[in-house]
């Protein structure tokens, strides 16, 4: 299951930038409702434990779920997570590190349609991967930002643009709106260059320009105004304007100019 190993260079990415971080410097805040960078490494580390779980103790990850709904009734969810996970700093960076590079290797091994259960419906084991990817993707560029530190993209980020066509329609239900009949013709420049196309041209309109910036815009990690995408017609516009490719109650995306590389 080559997303296994999609999931395991996202990681890296990300962690090649931490190496340099002393243990101090993890509770710089972030541009993200001001996360700091432990607690984007505590929400990763819990969840890919979760999708482990999911996998190797199903019963076990049920109760584990059924214990933070119950938690979330007095407290948040950043609450919870935080006090389930027990490391910081440097000793969380090799714990996190330590489990994904395990899960890589064990998963990739995985039939890619094993069902799997999760927070909302179950899925298979390539979709829960897939997700995987795309936090540590989409929480990483708070911390790519916050270290003014440029991501080397490639083409898995494929992978989290699959996953943004696919939660079209959600962006629409999530929010109790009709979902649209048809979904905007796409046309996506890849980091290695080559063009990865989506839907039909028609009425729906169209979305060009790089994969990088539309997976920041499914993943809320930018404004659709601080990319490089051309939005064209109605439907389009609703859609980059509130799109999510991640489960949960609707999510405002972060205002135009919030979120940014910083430099110096």
């Amino acid at each position: 299951m080559e997303q296994a190993q999609d999931f395991l260079e996202e990681s890296e990415a990300l962690a090649e930038i931490l190496c340099g971080l002393a243990d101090g410097e993890f509770d710089q805040p972030t541009q993200f409702k001001g996360w700091t960078v432990n607690d984007v490494l505590v929400h990763l580390h819990y969840w890919n434990r979760a999708a482990d779980l999911s996998v190797t103790a199903p019963d076990a990850f049920s109760d584990e779920l059924n214990e933070l709904v119950k938690a979330l009734g007095g407290g948040s969810l950043r609450d919870y997570e935080n006090a389930r996970i027990s490391e910081r700093g440097r000793a969380l960076l090799s714990a996190w590190r330590e489990l994904y590079t395990d899960m890589a290797a064990r998963w990739s091994k995985l039939d890619p349609k094993l069902r799997v259960k999760w927070a909302g419906p179950e899925m298979s084991l390539r979709s829960s991967t897939t997700a995987r990817q795309m936090e540590t993707w989409a929480h990483g560029q708070e911390v790519f930002d916050l270290l003014g530190a440029e991501r080397r993209e490639t083409d898995r980020i494929r992978n989290i643009i699959v996953l943004g066509v696919n939660t079209f329609g959600w962006a629409f239900k999530v929010r109790g709106w009709d979902i649209p009949e048809h979904m905007p013709h796409l046309r996506l420049t890849l980091p290695s260059g080559a063009i990865a196309e989506f839907g039909e041209p028609g009425g729906a309109g169209s979305i060009t320009g790089s994969a990088v910036g539309f997976a920041q815009v499914v993943t809320q990690t930018r404004n659709v105004a601080d990319t490089d995408l051309v939005v064209e017609g109605t439907v389009a516009t609703r859609w980059m304007e509130n799109a999510q490719c991640f489960a949960g109650p609707p999510e405002t995306p972060p205002a135009p100019g919030s979120r940014f590389r910083r430099t110096g």
